[in-house]
């Protein structure tokens, strides 16, 4: 059931990607004054049980436990930000049902990005696409690729399935490390109509600067105008999760440089990202990256790219 009035994403300031404004800093103690509307473009709930979330392992006991929209609420409020875009964090359909049931009742939920079994219904998947038709908040899937052997990729089931859910304008989130992306550079060319975000920039190890084979080959991505990025969960990528703005800022250079603030998001990746961190520091650090740019650019990182990208109605 495709929408034909959507057009695929694509980059609308071309001419600005490699364009940094110089624009007077501003207070940054949250993200967003009033204006166009913000948004966190990538963050999870969960009722915590050790059985369907046995990747919570000792170490992160700080996220062993609920956390459920009002926990988020005010966490969105303090920062400026008007919503958020929930992602699954379970490979089930009763997930995306429960996230669906969730923005139905929270309207600070703007978006759901769920999952559906692709590799095993292929093109049989657009059945249960378009049960979710009447969903205003089911913006688009997500399948766990990272890890996952380069092979995945090219599945046939896995990407006849794709093709149903591009027909449909819905977006696919693309979570994988950065060693995985030489083989998602080359399934991207596989879908061209789709929208595609890539997931915290690609989950880099952050132990310095920025590595030269992630630039390369997150540059080369960046080249396919109808992929995004979303700036998220970079602190999670940190051995030992000690993080300073002096060691992230450059990934936001980087970042930024390769897709430009119309293909750029915010994101929280809360609550994963409070292993090492709390809500307020990152936004507070992402506001000061993104303090020098023109007003409009930080407009579209801090919300008007994630509006677009999964058709937010504001």
């Amino acid at each position: 059931m495709a929408a034909p009035g959507r057009q695929p994403f694509k980059n609308r300031h071309a001419s600005d990607k490699n364009r940094h404004s110089a624009g007077a800093g501003e207070g940054v103690c949250s993200i967003a004054p009033a204006g166009p509307m913000r948004i966190d473009a990538h963050q999870h709930f969960w009722h915590y049980s050790p059985a369907e979330y046995d990747w919570i392992d000792a170490s992160m006991a700080a996220i062993r436990r609920d956390f459920l929209p009002p926990d988020l609420a005010p966490l969105l409020a303090a920062a400026g930000l008007d919503g958020s875009i929930a992602v699954q964090a379970r490979q089930s359909v009763r997930e995306t049902e429960w996230l669906l049931a969730f923005a139905a009742a929270y309207p600070q939920i703007k978006g759901v990005v769920g999952w559906v079994p692709l590799a095993e219904r292929g093109t049989g998947v657009g059945n249960l696409l378009d049960r979710y038709a009447g969903e205003p908040a089911f913006k688009g899937v997500r399948h766990v690729l990272q890890g996952a052997p380069d092979s995945y990729l090219e599945h046939p089931g896995f990407n006849a399935a794709l093709h149903e859910v591009a027909a449909r304008n819905l977006t696919y989130d693309l979570l994988v490390y950065a060693r995985q992306l030489p083989a998602a550079r080359h399934w991207v060319d596989r879908h061209p109509t789709l929208r595609i975000v890539v997931d915290h920039i690609a989950k880099p190890v952050v132990a310095g600067a920025p590595p030269r084979e992630w630039r390369a080959h997150l540059r080369e991505l960046a080249c396919r105008e109808h992929v995004c990025c979303k700036f998220s969960g970079v602190v999670t990528e940190v051995p030992g999760w000690r993080w300073t703005p002096e060691l992230l800022r450059p990934y936001f250079e980087v970042v930024l440089e390769a897709f430009g603030p119309q293909r750029l998001m915010f994101g929280s990746d809360w609550p994963v990202c409070l292993v090492a961190t709390d809500y307020a520091r990152w936004a507070a650090f992402v506001a000061t990256c993104v303090a020098p740019l023109a007003a409009s650019e930080r407009a579209a990182i801090l919300g008007e790219t994630a509006v677009r990208f999964y058709h937010i109605d504001t």
